[in-house]
């Protein structure tokens, strides 16, 4: 038992020595950011996240997605020299029309959030591709499927 404890203070020490204090902490109203490396795509989806889901037939932003854009905002005034455009997605139901429409317009609701945040409007833009780029989901039942689907990601350029 007291090898545990003390492994487990070694490691906890170990941690706390291996922390960077030189990392740079950006902050936004709601969220903060600790840039770590140089503004990967992968540090991107990891730490701010790359989607904000939305309800059938809807385009406005739920708590989630709000949650999601704040870290995006945060991760983007972190990286200055990077741009993103936010893809606008929808399920496969309803017309291509409608659904390249829908896809706008969830597109432009995240631009306007991350804008109103912050973010400057010449570091993001917006594109929908409706119900044509589907995101495939190996072994998803077809609510997940439409759910997955319904969606803004925003991608680095």
């Amino acid at each position: 038992m007291r090898l545990r404890y003390f492994l487990a203070l070694a490691a906890g020490c170990f941690m706390l020595t291996a922390c960077d204090s030189d990392e740079e902490q950006v902050t936004t109203e709601d969220s903060a950011y600790v840039a770590e490396d140089g503004g990967t795509a992968a540090d991107f989806i990891a730490n701010a996240g790359d989607r904000a889901f939305f309800e059938f037939d809807k385009h406005d932003l739920s708590p989630d997605a709000i949650a999601t854009l704040d870290r995006q905002v945060a991760w983007l005034l972190a990286h200055p020299e990077k741009v993103i455009v936010v893809e606008g997605h929808c399920d496969e139901r309803g017309t291509r029309e409608y659904n390249l429409a829908l896809g706008e317009r969830r597109a432009h609701e995240v631009v306007s959030y991350l804008v109103a945040k912050g973010l400057p409007e010449s570091r993001v833009s917006a594109v929908s591709y409706g119900k044509d780029r589907q995101i495939e989901i190996p072994g998803a039942n077809k609510g997940e499927f439409w759910r997955q689907n319904r969606v803004a990601i925003s991608v680095l350029r």
